[in-house]
């Protein structure tokens, strides 16, 4: 019984994991048939991917092919047109050219039928004349022969009878002649007469403008006269250069004169040598340290020149630098005339006027005062001096109404208002006495001036002044600029620019200095 019941649960238990074997097998076979579906499905939805993916790279490829074509083309056309535009200039220069050719050919055709032309009337004028010549020939001697006819005359005789009528018949033709030269010559002989005479009274003006381009210096004894000139004349000749002025030493006892067309640079010499006189230290570092010190109280005194001036009129509200351009004027003349002092008395004038006509009087104060200022200025600047004048108070802001009667005081420019009238009447008045009127000094002021100028247009000039009446043009040049060989040129070309643009009596020295300073300082 028991081996029964072994062998039946041994029975069951086999059956039991055959079952299970079974049961595992189509389990397995279920797994396999799901797995098998399930990759059929992902493979197809890769396949559909993939076939969208070669679809969008085809679609990317033709655009970017259509892309690359329409670069390719575009180049290609831009080339072709480049080309195309170079051809086009290449046959409009041919065509240029053709034209330019067939132009110098018609010029060369007309040329050659204007030269055989000429060639043609030359030969027909030599033949012309050929005969004409011949005629004469044949009419001289019919003549002679008709004469030994007649007269019953050798060959001889006819002749010197032909050339006696000849003689007589070109004698209307002589005498036109002879007028003609001596009209000639008598027009150049007034013409030399004119500059002779030109010349003298030039020479002469140098006596009428001593008083004012001269400044008389006494000294405190005649030993000093040595001392100025100190050794081998480095004392005068260091005081000329540094103060642009010449100073005169000659057999004057007590005195030496200084001479200088510029009146500020005069008075600056005059204390300059006052002083170092009575110092007693004269030596070239003395006189330019002087020199320097008194030009510096010299621009002093000219600002209170001006501020007097102003302050006498009752004039108000003028811009400093107006002040000390004013204040230059004591130093100038003009006509005789000091013309801070001329300018003073045209506003006293102008006032009264403008009182009169119930005018402004502060207004015509300062065109009175200002209408010569353009006179300090006119040695450094181009132009009229009511030019100049006229500019400067409108570049420091007066009133329109005084720059242009300033402007328009001597005709140059329109009077807008009736103070420009006033100012031209009160300048004729304050001028019109003996004595105010001598030309000569402003020509002659105008010479040195422009002399000046020439010598400081070159290049390399530093400083240039005009001594000896102008017969003298002292040049100071830069010595690091200017060598001696270049100081000769310099030399020669200022004579020549003075030759063909200045007109001077006698002659103009022209003196180049060129000097090296070396300066040291001991600490």
């Amino acid at each position: 019984m028991d081996s029964m019941a072994i062998w039946w649960s041994g029975v069951q238990d086999m059956v039991v994991n055959v079952g299970f074997v079974v049961l595992g097998f189509f389990f397995n076979a279920y797994l396999s048939r799901t797995n098998a579906i399930a990759a059929s499905n992902r493979g197809s939805v890769i396949l559909e991917e993939a076939k969208k993916q070669a679809e969008a790279i085809r679609y990317e490829a033709g655009v970017e092919a259509r892309e690359e074509v329409l670069k390719a083309r575009e180049k290609a056309e831009h080339s072709l047109d480049k080309k195309r535009q170079s051809i086009i200039e290449l046959e409009d220069r041919v065509v240029a050219r053709e034209k330019d050719i067939s132009r110098k050919l018609e010029l060369l055709e007309a040329k050659d039928r204007t030269l055989s032309e000429k060639l043609e009337t030359i030969e027909q004028q030599s033949l012309g004349l050929k005969g004409q010549k011949e005629e004469l020939q044949a009419r001289i001697e019919e003549g002679i022969k008709q004469t030994q006819h007649v007269a019953n005359l050798s060959e001889e005789e006819a002749r010197k009878l032909i050339i006696g009528r000849m003689e007589k018949e070109l004698e209307g033709e002589i005498s036109g002649l002879i007028r003609h030269q001596q009209k000639r010559a008598f027009e150049l002989a007034k013409a030399e007469a004119r500059d002779i005479v030109c010349t003298a009274i030039q020479r002469y003006a140098g006596e009428h403008v001593a008083d004012i381009t001269a400044t008389q210096v006494r000294l405190p004894s005649e030993d000093m006269k040595g001392r100025l000139i100190g050794k081998e004349g480095r004392n005068i000749k260091s005081f000329e250069m540094e103060s642009g002025v010449n100073l005169i030493i000659d057999e004057t006892p007590g005195m030496v004169m200084l001479s200088s067309f510029d009146p500020v640079r005069r008075e600056v010499a005059r204390v300059s040598l006052e002083r170092l006189m009575e110092d007693g230290r004269i030596h070239p570092a003395s006189i330019e340290e002087t020199l320097n010190k008194v030009r510096s109280e010299t621009d002093e005194i000219i600002r209170q020149a001006g501020e007097d001036a102003l302050y006498g009129l009752g004039i108000s509200g003028v811009a400093p630098e107006l002040v000390k351009v004013l204040g230059r004027l004591k130093y100038r003349t003009s006509y005789r005339q000091n013309v801070l002092d001329h300018s003073v008395e045209m506003a006293s004038l102008m006032a009264m006027m403008a009182a009169d006509l119930d005018l402004d009087i502060d207004t015509a104060k300062r065109v009175g005062i200002f209408h010569d200022l353009g006179k300090a200025l006119d040695h450094d600047v181009e132009g009229s001096h009511a030019e100049i004048g006229a500019n400067l108070l409108r570049k420091y802001g007066e009133d329109p109404l005084v720059y242009n009667a300033v402007a328009s005081h001597h005709d140059e420019v329109e009077k807008s208002s009736v103070y420009a009238v006033l100012a031209a009447a009160a300048d004729a008045m304050t001028a019109a006495r003996p004595g105010a009127r001598m030309d000569t000094t402003d020509l002659y002021l105008e010479r040195l001036d422009k002399l000046e100028k020439i010598a400081g247009s070159f290049k390399g000039v530093e400083k240039s002044y005009a001594i000896q009446a102008g017969r003298e043009l002292r040049v100071i040049v830069e010595g690091k600029l200017i060598d001696d060989n270049r100081a000769l040129v310099i030399a020669r070309e200022i004579a020549n620019r003075i030759q063909a643009e200045v007109r001077y009596p006698g002659q103009v020295k022209v003196t180049v200095i060129r000097e090296t300073r070396a300066i040291e300082y001991a600490k």
